[in-house]
């Protein structure tokens, strides 16, 4: 598994389904993400990439594992669009 392809698919993911917050960034909830057909086909493990994605610092939300239901309403942010 690539992760840093798999983290790029994330950003294009994260701006077709997010919208753009007040700073400009893209912005997305967890359960939009998992919930999502195309997000599930591309990723088997979208938790993995997320955190990846977080410790690149690429993305930001709170806590350190997002749990379907639980975490559905946490904010995704995209800090950088690379």
């Amino acid at each position: 598994m690539n992760v840093e392809h798999e983290v790029n698919l994330l950003v294009e993911e994260i701006k077709r389904l997010g919208t753009q917050n007040g700073n400009g960034q893209y912005e997305v909830t967890f359960g939009v993400l998992f919930n999502d057909d195309r997000c599930a086909n591309i990723f088997e493990a979208l938790v993995g990439t997320l955190r990846a994605a977080k410790r690149k610092k690429i993305v930001t939300y709170e806590g350190e594992l997002l749990l379907q239901g639980v975490h559905d309403n946490v904010k995704i942010v995209l800090l950088q669009s690379e």
